[in-house]
């Protein structure tokens, strides 16, 4: 028999215990069985089950946070499975189910509930700290038959939002204890887990002149298109850009979730952001590698291109990049997804994302420009505009040339229409395809194919006409071809959502025929 700490009822000793976990394989939740083994011989504390460098060191915090929090750590060799032990155990979320597994085979503690799972990282002081990905974990929950989920208390708001299972915050060890001998209660967290409140966005109506470039950044919103702009520097492409997140459209929950999950898995949600309720605007340095904008790294984290699911990818001054940078987002463009694999194993992320790339015509940026002020050679141009392959190119859906202003344009007080405005524009497009693609993986022009793609972008005699000659005039492929078609069918959307007709085409065929290789 052991004393039970705290003033508790005694037990009797069980040499085996068995507590329930949650990890993450990718962005989704799995389950984890933490098993414990006390038995004779001189004092050691292993840990098994693939565990890597932050989940052996648990050894120190459980050993620390159980003697700080009134415990006696047992004297006797203590064997820690982490199962499957196949699998690859990463972090410091299986602290707590690791001290509360040798708890109870101490006798200190009741065999734990089976419908109940346990996570976070202990301080030496046996308090709760936050873990990343607790709402992939708290999604998977029902699944695996767990229908209550006791965590640090500063992770109870995003596990909350799921709403899948009853929550508990836990602040320290003493606490749970307390819980879980029955000496006090603990209730389920009940804080609307509302996402946060809008972040002020920089607005159009701020842009002066450009018409036609914040008609066509319109379109690539409403359809969640691939935008290059191609001009002088100072002509405002990164302003644009930046912009761009402010007519985005409004996310569901859905892919609210799917957001959320991602950054949470990466380390970026917190007490006082849970929640990724706004399109995720993420714009890269030309110095990050491949393995940091595909994902992967030791501990297979997502990269940049997932961390911009739902959202933006932004590539400010893209001949800069790296080659093997550029061709990383090629597979990931047309799929939707990244897959990942790396010695410690393989990961599937969602990568569906608005890229929006902005350019220099040539290396001093000037080329083609009235002022005459560029001395670059055509040889030296066409180096820096080969950069970008081919296929790269055939992927972007949207080509813009973006002039630099005059003076009377500058000095103009006239402002543009707002953001607010657009955005509305932008919401109904998208109510009209999210109708359209009910039951379907994506909700956007832009990943429509096969099937749908034949019915909703069905085109009259007269279409079949101009996009024939397109075709052969402009040397397009397949994809470009069909990409056309899904900008056509944005456009279409944001007049009202009628058959494509051929103004639609024309507009779509000229964000595509105008070649900046060639003319810039």
């Amino acid at each position: 028999m052991v004393p039970a700490p705290l003033g508790g009822v005694r037990y009797a000793m069980s040499m085996v215990s068995n507590v329930r976990s949650l990890g993450l394989e990718g962005i989704r939740g799995c389950e984890i069985r933490v098993e414990c083994f006390l038995s004779g011989g001189l004092p050691a504390f292993d840990v098994v089950g693939l565990p890597d460098a932050a989940v052996k060191e648990a050894r120190e915090r459980v050993r620390a946070a159980a003697k700080s929090s009134g415990f006696d750590f047992p004297v006797s060799r203590v064997t820690v499975n982490l199962a499957p032990a196949d699998r690859k155990k990463t972090g410091t979320v299986y602290d707590l189910p690791v001290l509360l597994s040798i708890l109870v085979a101490a006798g200190d503690l009741k065999p734990l509930p089976e419908d109940a799972a346990f996570l976070g990282e202990l301080s030496l002081a046996g308090e709760l700290r936050p873990v990343p990905g607790v709402l992939p974990m708290a999604l998977a929950a029902p699944g695996l038959g767990i229908k209550r989920l006791f965590l640090p208390a500063a992770n109870a708001r995003e596990a909350a939002y799921a709403d899948t299972v009853e929550v508990y915050p836990v602040t320290d060890v003493r606490e749970l204890a307390e819980v879980l001998r029955g000496e006090r209660t603990l209730a389920p967290f009940a804080e609307d887990a509302l996402p946060d409140a809008e972040e002020p966005q920089p607005d159009f109506d701020e842009v002066k002149g450009l018409k036609n470039i914040k008609r066509a950044l319109e379109i690539a919103a409403a359809g969640s298109h691939n935008v290059l702009l191609v001009g002088p520097p100072g002509s405002g492409k990164s302003m644009l850009a930046k912009r761009l997140g402010s007519i985005l459209p409004d996310m569901d929950r859905r892919e609210i979730l799917e957001t959320t999950g991602i950054h949470s898995v990466a380390g970026l949600t917190s007490r006082e952001k849970p929640v990724i309720s706004h399109r995720p605007f993420r714009s890269p340095h030309h110095t990050v590698s491949a393995v940091a904008m595909a994902g992967g790294t030791a501990s297979l984290r997502p990269g940049e291109i997932s961390l911009a699911h739902n959202g933006v990818l932004f590539l400010d001054e893209l001949p800069e990049f790296p080659s093997d940078v550029l061709e990383s987002l090629r597979q990931p463009l047309e799929d939707g997804i990244v897959t990942v694999s790396r010695a410690s194993g393989t990961a599937v992320y969602p990568s569906r994302f608005m890229l929006i790339c902005a350019m220099n015509p040539c290396r001093c940026g000037w080329y083609g420009h009235p002022s005459g002020r560029c001395h670059c050679s055509p040889a030296s141009v066409r180096r820096y505009q080969s950069r970008i392959s081919g296929p790269l190119m055939d992927r972007i859906d949207i080509f813009l040339r973006v002039p630099s202003l005059e003076f009377d344009e500058l000095e103009g007080k006239e402002r543009g229409e707002p953001s607010r405005v657009i955005r509305e524009r932008v919401n109904e497009a998208r109510k009209l395809q999210a109708r359209r693609f009910q039951g379907l993986e994506y909700s956007s022009n832009a990943a429509m194919g096969g099937k749908v793609l034949e019915e909703a972008c069905a085109l009259d005699e007269a279409g079949k006409t101009l996009m024939k000659s397109a075709f052969q005039h402009l040397g397009l492929t397949a994809r470009s071809y069909d990409r056309i078609l899904r900008v056509a069918r944005t456009i279409a959307d944001l007049d009202g959502g009628g058959k494509i007709q051929t103004k639609h085409l024309a507009e779509a065929i000229g964000y595509r025929a105008f070649s900046f290789v060639e003319e810039a």
